[in-house]
């Protein structure tokens, strides 16, 4: 008897181009079980600042110095960022939990409350009391299924003092909630 929760793909029709046949809503139940690091990527548009938290963020190359995430095709910073020369990820901690909230809800209200970002002289908005961000130039747009890739070549990082940040946790996402990382034997 087979596994609900469980399905296998022929690897030859793969191999060969063919469509995949895994289950959407299957599949997304297996990922929702891997925690990811939530960040909230913000950029410069014609039409103002643009945001949206992204839990896709990695680190891809140490030499010379780049970093990834994915951005749906239906998403509404999608436009924006194709237009983009330079972002600011920022790396959130579980203070900014209602921040992260704001910024995965609708688009008309992530820049609502200006006292909650600055824009930069290079002119990204940036995130008031976030202890680590990166600005990164756009390197590379991979378009990917339903999403792109985006390669981002870091040009300028800002870590706040040891003593200011050891009380921050990172947030997490999991299972579709968020979490605060606890070291063990806390």
């Amino acid at each position: 008897m087979e596994n609900p929760l469980s399905q296998s793909l022929d690897n030859s029709a793969h191999k060969a181009g063919a469509s995949t046949t895994i289950d959407a809503d299957l599949y997304r139940t297996a990922l929702r079980r891997h925690p990811a690091g939530v960040t909230i990527i913000t950029l410069d548009s014609a039409n103002g600042p643009v945001g949206f938290t992204a839990t896709s963020f990695s680190s891809l190359s140490l030499n010379p110095p780049l970093v990834s995430f994915n951005i749906a095709h239906t998403s509404s910073s999608i436009a924006a960022l194709h237009q983009a020369q330079s972002l600011i990820v920022h790396l959130v901690g579980d203070h900014q939990l209602p921040l992260a909230q704001r910024f995965s809800a609708s688009a008309d209200q992530r820049f609502a409350d200006e006292s909650a970002w600055v824009t930069l002289s290079t002119g990204e908005p940036l995130l008031r009391d976030t202890h680590c961000w990166l600005r990164t130039g756009v390197h590379q747009l991979i378009e990917a299924g339903d999403h792109t890739l985006v390669i981002g070549a870091v040009e300028e990082i800002h870590i706040d003092d040891a003593d200011q940040t050891s009380d921050a946790a990172p947030l997490l996402y999991h299972e579709g909630r968020y979490h605060r990382a606890v070291p063990f034997g806390s």
